[in-house]
């Protein structure tokens, strides 16, 4: 019989599953109620953090903006300014005037024009109010996978609101600024009139502001008319106008103008086989009236102005460091020693710089003929110094205790597969640093760079002012990373002057027509990079490579002192000296690196070097004053190489 219930358990029983009910509903709940609270909480926090942000940065943004220039004149056409380049002694060296040519509206700019633009310069410049975060943010990726800055983040919008209103310092300041003003002009105007006043007012060097004005500078014709391989290098220029002009380096230009054009295939507005015959179409480039090789300095001068005093809206006259009699003369001993050894040696290029130990330069020449060439061949070409590295080896050695009478082996060495070997094919055995460096025997330099270590060799040449990247590889030593001749020569000024801090300079001063003072070159106290005693040692081992080494080609009847690098194949021949208190560095080769028939440091580059010397000890630019003749390179003897030869 089945057992019944009391009512009173009845109910008991239909309470406690009311209840159990009521706990079962009430659970979840409850779950719930916790990361509702957090978020909550989250909120709060986020939304105190914001207020505060707010409230800091609305002073610093007040404060930035108090002295925001004068944006009224903004739709006001430049003017033409002209820029008067001045010597040492104040005589005319060139004149410059800044060139705007007409002012193009927007549908007056070629299509492919703006479609390279975008694709290179901003592709979400249509999309963007002034500031692109994921532009920066893939920059930002693309530097650090590189190791370098390779792209910017900069829009358009920001670009204009720089070169407009803004000096061209690296300041947190003018960034800040330069974002308010990117957002006023997004705000004022419409993204086609953005453009407009960016494509009439961007510099593409020489003087030149503006598309119409470059397209009459570079191509001869107005920039209403642009073939899509002119817009592409046009564009391409944009990076660096003093790297990629045609009228600098042709072959760079167009290696640039193709990175444009495959910039526009990846952002669609080209097929790819249009691209391909853009790269493969000729451009006709204007004919350029010059005066002569003092161009080259007075270029590399101008090239500076936006860096010091920002765009140049007013004539102004810039005073300089360069000497008219020395340069004449550098020009004249280049020419006559080249006009005799580099058709023997096939040897087309050499480029000379000349400046005080401080720095000041005295005469460049860029190249052997600016109308035919005007890349600078001492400020932009990146070449192989070959053994004139070998400074930078010795004087981390000294640093580290080692010194001239120290004694190591030239003996055979690797370092993972890779065998350097002597000039002269033969090993010494036991020699002094002072022999191996006067006579820039290879395998001692390899073994010294590896005892102090690469990277404290690497340290020492960027203490001394090298900026190029160094690859701190076993072959380091010998000089197989690339500088230029202009700071590899203010490094061996360091040692000259006693071992202090060379930062080369050519202006002086820069002036308005009312003779306001621009600028002044406002050198700092002296800073000291090597001891007294480690420039002095250095500068009786240089001295030995002119008395008995490898450059022996540059003797004189006064103290001379200096260091020869040829590099691999004969590719390129350096000489560096000093004497009479100045400093003197040559190059001679070839523009595309080929080989030369055996042009060595020790052979033309220091017969120019003693030519130019001769003229400045004399004070005379005569015409028959002769060095050596050059003479075919010999097979090296057993014993080393014959006297007036150079090193790999």
């Amino acid at each position: 019989m089945a057992r019944q219930s009391s009512p009173s358990q009845k109910g008991r029983t239909g309470k406690q599953k009311h209840s159990a009910s009521r706990k079962a509903q009430r659970a979840p709940r409850d779950r719930q109620a916790l990361p509702r609270g957090r978020f909550a909480k989250t909120l709060y926090i986020l939304s105190a953090l914001f207020i505060w942000a707010l409230v800091i940065m609305v002073p610093v943004v007040i404060y930035f903006a108090l002295d925001l220039p004068d944006v009224s004149k903004i739709a006001q056409k430049p003017g033409r300014a002209t820029i008067m380049v001045m010597d040492r002694q104040g005589e005319r060296l060139a004149s410059y005037g800044n060139v705007y040519g007409e002012w193009l509206e927007y549908d007056e700019v070629p299509i492919p024009y703006i479609q390279a633009l975008i694709a290179t310069e901003d592709r979400r410049f249509f999309s963007h109010v002034g500031l692109d975060l994921r532009g920066v943010a893939r920059a930002l990726v693309r530097n650090i996978q590189r190791g370098d800055v390779v792209e910017g983040g900069s829009t358009i919008t920001q670009q204009l609101a720089k070169n407009l209103f803004l000096s061209p310092e690296r300041t947190v300041k003018r960034k800040v600024q330069e974002m308010m003003l990117s957002f006023w002009l997004e705000m004022n105007f419409s993204k086609q009139e953005i453009l407009t006043l960016y494509i009439n007012r961007v510099y593409y060097g020489g003087g030149a502001y503006g598309l119409d004005a470059a397209a009459r500078t570079i191509f001869g014709h107005d920039g209403r008319n642009l073939t899509l391989t002119e817009a592409a290098m046009l564009v391409g220029m944009l990076k660096g106008p003093a790297l990629y002009s045609p009228l600098r380096d042709v072959e760079r230009a167009y290696r640039r103008t193709e990175e444009v054009l495959d910039n526009m295939v990846e952002a669609g507005f080209i097929q790819p086989a249009t691209a391909a015959a853009a790269k493969e179409a000729n451009v006709t480039l204007a004919e350029q009236v010059v005066s002569n090789n003092v161009r080259y300095f007075t270029d590399w001068v101008v090239e500076q102005l936006p860096d010091l005093i920002g765009p140049v809206e007013e004539p102004i006259v810039v005073y300089t460091t360069l000497v008219s009699e020395i340069q004449a003369m550098a020009t004249g001993a280049l020419q006559q020693v080249m006009d005799r050894d580099g058709p023997v040696l096939k040897a087309e290029q050499a480029a000379l710089v000349s400046m005080d130990m401080d720095g000041a330069i005295r005469a460049m020449v860029g190249g052997r003929d600016y109308a035919e060439s005007q890349f600078n061949r001492v400020t932009q070409a990146r070449r192989q110094p070959g053994s004139a590295f070998k400074l930078f080896v010795y004087l981390a050695a000294l640093e580290r205790g080692f010194g001239p009478e120290t004694v190591l082996r030239d003996s055979p060495v690797s370092l993972g597969g890779w065998e350097p070997k002597n000039y002269s094919g033969t090993y010494r055995g036991e020699v002094t640093l002072a022999e191996a460096f006067e006579q820039s025997i290879n395998t001692v330099a390899v073994k010294l760079a590896e005892k102090v270590n690469r990277r404290t060799v690497a340290a020492m040449a960027r203490r001394l002012g090298l900026s190029s990247p160094l690859v701190e590889e076993p072959s380091l030593a010998l000089g197989t990373s690339e500088v230029s001749l202009l700071e590899l020569t203010a490094a061996y000024a360091v040692v000259g002057n006693g071992g202090y801090e060379v930062n080369p300079y050519g202006i002086v001063e820069i002036q308005n027509s009312t003779g306001q003072i621009l600028y002044r070159h406002m050198p700092g106290p002296p800073r000291r990079l090597l001891s007294e005693e480690v420039a002095a040692t250095m500068q009786q081992m240089l001295s030995r490579v002119v008395e008995n080494g490898t450059a022996r080609a540059a003797r004189l009847g006064f103290p001379v002192a200096g260091k020869t690098g040829t590099t691999q194949d004969y590719k390129d021949a350096l000489f560096v000296g000093y004497a009479k208190n100045m400093i003197n560095g040559i190059w001679v080769g070839n523009d595309q690196a080929t080989p030369t028939a055996g042009v060595t440091g020790g052979g033309t580059p220091a017969r120019i070097w003693k030519n130019f010397m001769i003229r400045v000890s004399l004070g005379r630019n005569d015409a028959t004053l002769t060095t050596p003749d050059v003479r075919p390179r010999n097979k090296p003897s057993p014993d080393g190489p014959p006297p007036d030869k150079s090193e790999l």
